[in-house]
């Protein structure tokens, strides 16, 4: 770990996007805020989450194929610059007091969309950064970072949001900005030399389809975080609709998400320990089971029983990535990660929308208890089928260079 840290161009990478995830994390909370303080509707809420979300399944697969095909350096500037110019132009509409919800919606799009594209060629850089054998800890130091800005980016997005609706959005405007200066003083390319390859895109984009379905481990890693991540979106949405049912403000919903993001820091901190001790598959179903607590909101609804229930979880997550998320990118060819990610963002992601707008439409039609018994439901089919499944029980590490039959 501590090698990661006199690289140069790792720590720039991660000073930026510790900004640009600052920005983002208090905006997260902000959204569905100030769609409640416009609209007063938990569903209309649910729709900007799914808004956000919705351009990783849309688009996931071009943006990968760009990211093979283009500068991915560049794309990652461009990407920042145009989530920069959307979140500043709603935060503009808000202080000239011509903000409307259809405006809201539209913005959570380009900005997901933005993200997207930024993603689908962040694993490029990260692994021409970092030696194939730190890649783990280099993503249980990016979880870290993550951890760290969820600690204070929700209480202090909920606190701006008490200042001024726009306020928010002009921080992560501005945060947007740092990260294109961090990335702009990077000198390490972002891809190997490649040639040009001048077969018809179907046939590239069905060329990174085929390396992931191939790998059994790494395609049921791609469904099951697609299954789990329908289910913690909804939830977080939730959280944020029972706080305000329950009179909790703005800054004290964003202190609830603070406790989640100290348990995810914490999670980062102990993961190195973690992978020592316990084997991948145990990490994998560790995470997949402890997401049933939220079953303890039924017998008792107050939205403090609920975030706690999550808690064991968030302490797990960060475990999870670094060994999935390692072992995948060293995996994969350089000339076709870009394409791989994008397949496995669709996968992993195609469902991930329809969460908050599930839970949205459920909060508004019938009550909490019954909208969290349907994803506790969930919850339990999806870590049986965790359980049961070969291709986890027999979970590689990253060590392993075996191309695993489907």
């Amino acid at each position: 770990m501590a090698a990661l840290w006199r690289n140069r161009e790792f720590v720039l990478l991660q000073l930026g996007q510790l900004l640009s995830s600052a920005g983002t994390s208090s905006t997260t909370i902000a959204y569905p805020l100030l769609a409640l303080a416009l609209t007063h509707s938990p569903a209309k809420a649910g729709i900007i989450s799914f808004a956000r979300l919705i351009p990783y399944a849309l688009f996931g697969l071009v943006a990968g194929l760009a990211a093979d095909r283009w500068n991915r350096k560049r794309l990652m500037i461009a990407a920042d610059a145009v989530r920069a110019a959307a979140v500043g132009a709603l935060a503009a509409a808000i202080l000239l007091g011509y903000a409307e919800f259809w405006q809201i919606p539209v913005v959570a799009f380009v900005e997901g969309t933005g993200a997207m594209l930024f993603w689908s060629s962040y694993a490029g850089g990260l692994r021409a950064i970092v030696a194939a054998g730190e890649l783990p800890a280099a993503v249980g130091a990016q979880r870290a970072r993550e951890a760290t800005v969820n600690l204070a980016g929700p209480p202090f997005g909920g606190a701006l949001f008490g200042l001024g609706r726009s306020i928010p959005f002009v921080f992560d405007a501005a945060s947007y900005l740092a990260s294109i200066l961090s990335l702009a003083a990077l000198r390490t390319p972002f891809q190997e030399t490649r040639e040009l390859d001048r077969s018809r895109l179907r046939s590239q984009l069905a060329e990174g389809f085929r390396f992931l379905w191939r790998h059994r481990f790494i395609r049921t890693m791609a469904i099951l975080y697609g299954l789990g991540n329908f289910v913690l979106p909804g939830v977080f949405l939730i959280v944020i609709v029972v706080g305000r049912r329950q009179g909790l403000s703005g800054g004290e919903i964003g202190g609830l998400f603070a406790i989640f993001g100290a348990v995810l820091l914490l999670g980062s901190l102990l993961s190195p320990l973690f992978r020592r001790t316990f084997s991948t598959r145990a990490i994998i179903l560790l995470e997949v089971w402890t997401g049933l607590g939220i079953a303890a909101f039924l017998a008792w609804p107050s939205v403090y029983v609920l975030m706690a229930t999550i808690l064991p979880q968030a302490l797990m997550l960060t475990s999870t990535d670094s060994v999935v998320v390692g072992y995948r990118v060293a995996m994969t060819p350089d000339r076709l990660l870009g394409r791989v990610e994008s397949v496995r963002s669709t996968i992993s992601r195609l469902i991930e929308p329809l969460g908050p707008l599930t839970a949205g439409v459920l909060l508004t039609v019938g009550s909490a208890r019954t909208t969290i018994a349907f994803f506790v439901a969930f919850a339990v089919v999806l870590a049986v089928w965790a359980t049961l499944s070969p291709a986890i029980r027999n979970a590689p590490t990253l060590g392993d260079s075996q191309v695993e039959g489907s």
